[in-house]
């Protein structure tokens, strides 16, 4: 069975920075583009960042320029470094593995909480 499993959420103030982690098991990498998504309270979810097996990346207009999303093939695990963070980007955050960038047909973590505070 497919698991992904976040990490490294938490509260930040606004500014701050924080990287999330996504671990892999038992997921043909290759076949997949990895990446986050977010929902906010009483938002729908929305396309965060994605990497392809071969390191294109893809970013939501919103995040660009703050948010990097990274992997690392040897631990299965990617990443996403967030900086300059604000209140705009409290949200559970997402890891998943998608046929397609920014598709949501795939497999999906829990998800991990990250607050942003002003």
């Amino acid at each position: 069975q497919v698991q992904l499993v976040e990490s490294g959420g938490g509260l930040v103030q606004a500014g701050g920075s924080l990287r999330l982690s996504c671990a892999a098991s038992r997921l043909t990498f290759s076949n997949y583009h990895m990446g986050w998504f977010r929902q906010a309270p009483g938002k729908e979810r929305e396309f965060v960042a994605a990497i392809s097996w071969i390191g294109a990346t893809y970013y939501a207009d919103s995040v660009k320029g703050r948010f990097t999303i990274s992997r690392d093939r040897a631990k299965n695990t990617v990443y996403l470094q967030m900086n300059s963070l604000k209140p705009e980007d409290t949200a559970v955050y997402y890891c998943a593995a998608t046929t397609t960038p920014g598709g949501e047909r795939g497999y999906w973590g829990k998800g991990i909480q990250v607050n942003v505070s002003s």
